[in-house]
């Protein structure tokens, strides 16, 4: 009997930063990163979601936002960030709605091969 081996850790809790950075940018606006971080230090304030000190906030923040950048749901223009069309799908209600469809289904494909295997 083969063992599914998993090579990712799924991190299942809510990214605040990411959530926050989703919420700032859905306007569509052009923002530069400090008046965006000041928007995300504002909405993490609210949450009390604030831990770790600015700095390193602000260094989560920016590498967070880079890492949307390269996957195409938010426009770099030099120091100046756009969200654009599906930049939704990055916060944590779809991202964990989405982990809970793959264990599903990967749950429904591993009782299916060991009913098949009986």
């Amino acid at each position: 009997m083969s063992t599914l081996k998993r090579t990712t850790f799924l991190r299942r809790s809510v990214d605040h930063v990411t959530d926050e950075l989703v919420i700032a940018l859905a306007g569509g606006e052009t923002i530069e990163f400090k008046a965006l971080f000041a928007k995300v230090f504002e909405g993490l304030k609210k949450k009390n979601a604030v831990s770790g000190g600015e700095e390193m906030l602000r260094l989560r923040c920016y590498e967070k936002l880079l890492k949307l950048a390269s996957s195409g749901l938010v426009q770099k223009k030099d120091k100046t960030y756009r969200g654009l069309e599906g930049l939704d799908q990055a916060s944590s209600v779809n991202r964990l709605a989405r982990a809970d469809e793959s264990i599903s289904a990967r749950t429904a494909t591993t009782s299916a091969t060991a009913a098949a295997a009986v």
